[in-house]
């Protein structure tokens, strides 16, 4: 199905503004709400794997395991953005938590290489951020379309030097995409947050239509969010 111009519908007279805010909102809380969840799962996910050192030399011990399961998450998400629409909205959370452990699997190693008081104030540094851009994107009536545009470009751009980089193995090279992956998931949580919110179909609350909405735009707050964060603890992270 596709999303319904709520500004279109707006104008018919089919919702009044009041009704379009509200049901936004309501709709945002819940992509807000899985963002959290799937955050939540990672963070445990990831202490359970550091704890456990079975799994510790399965996953990082062995190369093929380790980019299997990076390769695996790849998947997963390419399969949830193309067969949502086909697939029941409980298949499609199954999918979504399925990720954010395996994702917890892979991004554990950071408590092999930074502090434990880094890793939580880096944390709490990315949420401050991601909640003030979030807002803007939320609040404001600019439309960020052309923003977000030059930042997918600059983000491919960034995922090749990222590859290169890792032949060249360049501090210089480094430290530039460090901050440039900074400045490009910071400025991608409030393009997301935008589009997220507009692409609410208005009308169909409470439908699987609604709840899959609601899972693929966590889905890609989840990844601002967990991007933002990985290049902020380069750094402000503390080096064991």
């Amino acid at each position: 199905m596709e999303p319904i111009d709520y500004h279109t519908q707006n104008r018919n007279g089919s919702f009044t503004t009041e009704q379009i805010q509200a049901e936004q909102a309501s709709f945002m809380a819940k992509v807000y709400g899985w963002m959290a969840f799937a955050l939540v799962i990672t963070g445990i996910t990831s202490l359970y794997v550091i704890q456990n050192e079975s799994i510790v030399n399965l996953v990082f011990g062995n190369r093929l395991v380790f980019f299997g399961l990076i390769i695996g998450e790849l998947l997963l998400v390419g399969a949830l953005s193309k067969m949502v629409n086909r697939v029941s909205a409980t298949t499609a959370m199954a999918m979504f938590i399925g990720y954010s452990v395996m994702n917890g699997v892979t991004i554990s190693f950071i408590f092999f290489v930074y502090t434990m008081g880094s890793i939580a104030s880096t944390f709490f540094i990315t949420a401050a951020t991601f909640a003030a851009m979030s807002a803007i994107g939320y609040f404001t009536k600019k439309d960020l379309t052309s923003l977000g545009n030059i930042l997918t470009m600059a983000l491919i751009g960034l995922i090749i030097a990222s590859i290169v980089n890792i032949f060249l193995k360049s501090d210089m090279l480094y430290w530039i995409a460090t901050y440039a992956g900074v400045l490009i998931f910071t400025g991608l949580t409030a393009y997301d947050t935008q589009k997220i919110k507009e692409m609410n179909i208005i009308g169909n609350a409470g439908t699987d239509e609604d709840k899959k909405e609601a899972i693929m735009g966590a889905l890609t707050l989840y990844l601002d969010f967990i991007n933002l964060f990985l290049f902020l603890l380069r750094i402000f992270g503390g080096r064991k």
